[in-house]
This record gives C-alpha cells, structure tokens and sequence, in this order.
C-alpha cells in the first residue's frame, strides 16, 4: 500500500509499535528524495520524528516542503510533517520511558527548547 490511505485504529497501532522508520524528505535545493533511517514514537497519539540538539538536513527539508513519505511495516505512506513548537507538549515527549535514551545524551532543558522535532500526520 502507498500513498494517503485511511488508516485503521488497529494499523496505527501496530505501525506505533514499529520503532525504526524510513523518512524521505526533498532535498530545498535539488529537490530530489532523500531517505535517512530514523526512530519514530507515538505520545498523545501523535506521531514524531526527534533527536538531539544540532542542525539537521532532514529538518531543513520539512521546513522548506513539509511533503515526506514514511517508510514502515512495508508501507510506503506518503503524509505531511509540521514542527512542533509547544513547550508543554515537547517537554512530555522528553519525559516519556520510550524517548529516555535522548535524556542521556543532553539535558532535559536544552532538549526541550532545541531538538529538531516533528508530526507525521497519519490517519
């Protein structure tokens, strides 16, 4: 299955469960795809793509065409990426058990106010 399909409950629930994704971004320049492997998690039933603090071509790439095609369990799900900005929202994906490896890498405060972070916008 490609492209923007409804997605049931059940498959979001299962692609939730999935940890490593592919991401194709355009490149701003080029605009060719470009694929990088990346971690995915689900809080508050969102879907979102983080990291560390520091620049990321990736990122500048959604902020330039928000358009990305999400590589997982087989799917190749074309969608859209928005940054997240909210504090109150970033600061509960930081604290979450499964994005408890970030917290070993830089301090909560500096993750929260500047790690590249972004929605998948499924179903």
């Amino acid at each position: 299955m490609s492209g923007q399909a409804s997605l049931s409950p059940q498959d979001l629930d299962r692609l939730a469960s999935i940890q490593t994704i592919d991401l194709t971004t355009f490149g701003r320049t080029t605009g060719q795809p470009r694929r990088i492997e990346s971690w995915w998690f689900q809080v508050d039933g969102r879907f979102l793509i983080t990291g560390t603090p520091g620049r990321r071509d990736w990122l500048a790439n959604v902020l330039d065409d928000p358009n990305v095609i999400v590589h997982v369990g087989g799917l190749d799900l074309e969608t859209t990426a928005t940054l997240i900005t909210d504090h109150d929202f970033r600061m509960r994906v930081f604290t979450q058990s499964a994005t408890s490896w970030y917290s070993s890498q830089a301090q909560l405060d500096h993750l929260v106010g500047e790690a590249p972070m972004i929605e998948l916008h499924l179903g």
